[in-house]
């Protein structure tokens, strides 16, 4: 396992910290998102209206092609990224990279509402329509159709069914594995196999089912989480002004030492910040895409315009709410038997201090989350997964890949945290590249869809 460890953190380094003082990962990600910001003119600032009008089912046609409705698109985009990174997540990109980490975290959200308004609006135009009636679209196949760069296509389709193994879900069946053992003394295999049995009768089902269960269990999950995250930052408010402080210099000007390494650097706070904030909104990851391609609706723009509330969500809201919880209570400088907390059981910590009224069962909240989250972005991401091997290899590997899925949730509740959290930040990067390269290609094409769209329907700027 330390073996395994090692290969992964080498590999994930080097995608995400080469070269050391201008890392070309960060480059491209940020760089994308200014660029496509710009090429759009600011959309994701002047189309919020018109999102949510969209997203209530104000422009839903049950005749059009596809499997979901705007809202169930969006909730099934958001089941699998409202999840671990929100609260593990967050954890960690503090522990390591202090509270400047969460300002990186929010840079990433404001570009990121562009990039997913672009590669969603990309993914409908180009998506398939399946001879059962069924959608499939994503990256790969804007990629094949718009580019005609077949090669990247299958490079991003790889990428992406080894990434719905790790990031979309080892690492939260061992979150989820990790917070049951602490809680209640439960065994991780047991809460492995449990979750592995109980997501399987879902997955199965295929997108439809997964669609009628991700909108019930994601706005429930996300109101419930908020709510706890709320009644700690109204109950230390006076600390409030002091925590942005703190957020803001560290940003720029980082601690000396962070997460237990001496000598951290502003870069390094800048990567752990785009790291987790990338895990938590996927936006340019490309995943998104994949479920919003789902969506009935004859209007690429219309579902890209949907798809931009997702960081908003997401990152600016539910991220931001989490990392004030940990700063304020003071989270990511305690430590647990002369260690220092990481991951979500730092996040339980601050709930259970955050809350005193509750007799210190305050983390329990997380615990309930932790269950919600995970199991809600193990089922989004299966259908993830789903798209790319149909994609690369047809329907008839579809099931058995969604046993080896189901299989794979098992694995990583019983695995290291390190191992599966470097196996993450892999897929990551590797689903990033090809997709932000395509978003550059294609600017121009998703300019003159949005142009055509608004021009035709002469929707007003509200």
């Amino acid at each position: 396992m330390d073996f395994l460890e090692e290969i992964f953190k080498t590999v994930g380094n080097y995608l995400w910290a080469w070269p050391e003082d201008f890392p070309l990962m960060i480059v491209l990600l940020v760089g994308t998102g200014v660029f496509i910001t710009i090429r759009l003119k600011f959309i994701q600032l002047r189309r919020v209206k018109h999102a949510l009008d969209i997203t209530r089912g104000k422009f839903d046609d049950p005749s059009h092609e596809g499997d979901i409705s705007h809202f169930q698109a969006l909730s099934t985009a958001l089941s699998a990224t409202i999840g671990i990174g929100n609260i593990a997540g967050v954890a960690t990109g503090i522990h390591y990279g202090g509270p400047g980490a969460l300002f990186w975290m929010w840079v990433t959200g404001i570009l990121g509402t562009s990039l997913k308004y672009a590669e969603c609006t990309l993914a409908m135009k180009y998506r398939k329509i399946n001879p059962d009636g069924s959608a499939s679209g994503g990256p790969m196949y804007y990629i094949e159709k718009a580019m005609g760069w077949k090669w990247l296509a299958i490079v991003f389709a790889v990428s992406t069914a080894i990434c719905a193994l790790a990031t979309g879900n080892s690492i939260q069946s061992f979150t989820l594995a990790d917070q049951m053992r602490s809680d209640f003394a439960i065994p991780v295999w047991i809460t492995g196999a449990v979750i592995a049995i109980l997501v399987g009768l879902v997955i199965i089902g295929g997108i439809r089912r997964i669609g009628r269960v991700t909108q019930i269990l994601t706005p429930v999950m996300t109101v419930i989480y908020i709510i706890g995250t709320l009644f700690i930052i109204v109950l230390n408010f006076d600390k409030i002004p002091s925590a942005f402080a703190a957020i803001w210099d560290g940003a720029f000007t980082p601690p000396g030492a962070i997460g237990g390494f001496a000598g951290s650097t502003f870069m390094f706070t800048l990567i752990w910040g785009f790291k987790r904030g990338l895990f938590s909104n996927e936006a340019g990851q490309g995943s998104a895409p994949i479920a919003h391609a789902a969506a009935k609706t004859d209007e690429p723009v219309r579902e890209g315009t949907v798809a931009m509330m997702g960081p908003y969500i997401d990152t600016l809201t539910v991220c931001t709410l989490t990392g004030l919880c940990i700063i304020v209570t003071d989270a990511w400088t305690a430590t647990v038997n002369g260690a220092a907390l990481n991951g979500s059981p730092m996040t339980a910590y601050a709930f259970a201090q955050g809350l005193p009224f509750l007799g210190g069962y305050g983390g329990y909240i997380v615990t309930g989350a932790v269950l919600l989250f995970a199991s809600s972005t193990i089922i989004g991401w299966s259908y993830y997964g789903d798209r790319a091997i149909q994609y690369l290899m047809g329907d008839w590997v579809v099931m058995p890949y969604r046993y080896l899925y189901c299989f794979m949730i098992f694995v990583g509740a019983i695995t290291k945290l390190e191992v599966v959290w470097a196996f993450g930040d892999i897929g990551l990067a590797m689903m990033a590249i090809p997709n932000l390269i395509a978003l550059i290609v294609l600017a121009g094409v998703t300019a003159r869809m949005t142009n055509q769209y608004y021009s035709r329907t002469h929707i007003p700027l509200r």
